[in-house]
């Protein structure tokens, strides 16, 4: 498996989770990882996966093709991003899996998947992270 970034990530016994850090001080949760805390300015941090689960806190569709080297694949469709609450924790900017603003909704559960980002030179899938709705009922 390629990522975007290795760092990143981490395997955990519930699957791969994110990489944050979080201060020995204060409690303070970062993502990605940081080495001085932005609440108190220590630097305690250390690192620790980040849940795997959370809700969706805001969202949009991006309806256009991001700038290089962001860009993906030639092919652009609209994608959803959002910002996901992990509970205690943080909240991630992330992809989504959904890009119908219909079927999204502030508070839904949200997980996180690895999902296809580009082709490398060798045409080797590189992977980034994004966040699905955790189920497909309504409302």
């Amino acid at each position: 498996m390629r990522t975007v970034d290795d760092s990143l990530f981490t395997d955990t016994p519930d699957g791969v989770a994110l990489v944050g850090s979080r201060c020995a001080d204060c409690g303070a949760h970062t993502f990605p990882r940081q080495g001085g805390c932005p609440r108190c300015t220590g630097d305690s941090m250390q690192d620790v996966p980040l849940a795997r689960t959370g809700t969706l806190w805001s969202f949009t569709v991006q309806g256009f093709r991001p700038k290089p080297p962001y860009a993906g694949p030639p092919e652009f469709e609209p994608y959803g991003v959002g910002y996901v609450e992990l509970p205690e924790q943080v909240i991630v900017e992330a992809r989504l899996t959904e890009s119908d603003p219909d079927r999204l909704w502030i508070g839904m559960p949200m997980v996180l998947e690895l999902v296809p980002f580009r082709t490398d030179d060798a045409g080797t899938p590189v992977l980034t992270f994004a966040f699905a709705p955790a189920r497909e009922e309504g409302r």
